[in-house]
């Protein structure tokens, strides 16, 4: 059975979560990280020695990085629709997945951790400021995309592109300070909401639903994995 290492109210390690409800894959979870056991110790270096959640352990191999894992996972466990073969639309789906991970996660760094958080060194004001202005900029440009092409990141499909960037939306949402008005964005959470299956009659799991509602909680989240093992 897969076994994945890290807290369930990490944004990353919900990534993973999200991708073995949408799959069905079962799965046993430890808490490490922030709050519990330090991934600074020996026993989790020998599993990740670059020391981050998630890392998981499928059949003997250990893989580390997010979204590499949701694509390993989706292209063992789902089908062609989640993660595309074909060259073309696989890289429409990469782009959103890298483009969720690297450019906002810079923004959020200011907005979320230190302007909500208040974590050092990333609550300098100057730099709270920073990631605001930028993370506005970014959903801004995701509901220009959205409108364009929707109602999922890469057209009438869900994909694994989905499964970051809804992410990147619910942190959106949760953030503290006045945003712009949300009458187009507000499209956006409905992305979220409509991003928690691959088909209708799937829609009203509620792991999704307490992975991605803006108020989401730990304790949701474990009672979905009980549901999910």
């Amino acid at each position: 059975m897969l076994k994945i290492l890290g807290r369930a109210n990490s944004f990353n390690v919900r990534k993973v979560l999200w991708i073995c409800d949408e799959l069905g894959i079962a799965f046993e979870r430890e808490d490490w990280g922030r709050g519990y056991m330090p991934t600074s110790t020996a026993e989790f270096l020998r599993i990740n020695p670059i020391g981050l959640i998630p890392a998981v352990i499928d059949d003997g191999v250990v893989l580390r990085e997010s979204n590499s894992i949701v694509r390993y996972l989706a292209t063992r466990h789902g089908p062609d629709e989640i993660y595309p073969k074909d060259p073309v639309k696989r890289a429409h789906v990469e782009q959103w997945m890298d483009w969720a991970n690297y450019e906002t996660s810079i923004s959020l760094r200011g907005a979320f951790l230190g302007g909500m958080l208040h974590e050092p060194p990333w609550n300098n004001p100057w730099f709270i400021e920073q990631g605001r202005n930028q993370i506005t900029k970014e959903v801004g440009q995701l509901d220009e995309h959205l409108d364009r092409g929707g109602p999922y990141m890469c057209g009438d499909t869900f994909t694994v592109a989905d499964i970051p960037v809804g992410l990147v939306v619910n942190r959106w949402f949760s953030l503290d300070f006045e945003r712009p008005a949300l009458q187009r964005r507000c499209r956006l959470l409905r992305q979220t909401r409509r991003a928690r299956s691959l088909s209708a009659p799937r829609a009203k799991r509620p792991a999704l639903i307490l992975f991605f509602s803006p108020s989401s909680s730990r304790g949701g989240v474990r009672e979905a994995e009980r549901r999910v093992r």
